[in-house]
């Protein structure tokens, strides 16, 4: 039991996955923060040109 408690603690696979996990974890958050900045620049961009078109067209 002592032999299999040893070889469990330096077993490193395990830490490895979990390292692996939390590094695609913030990778996924970037990712999203990222996308959700550019999407509401986009939206205030078009928001603006739809405008000034609406406009142009009115006068």
């Amino acid at each position: 039991m002592k032999n299999a408690i040893t070889q469990f603690l330096r077993e490193e696979d395990g830490v490895s996955a979990i390292e692996y996990g939390l590094l695609a974890g913030l990778i996924a958050v970037a990712v999203i923060t990222t996308v959700t900045t550019l999407g509401t620049n986009l939206r205030t961009v078009f928001t603006t040109i739809s405008n000034k078109l609406a406009a142009v067209a009115a006068g």
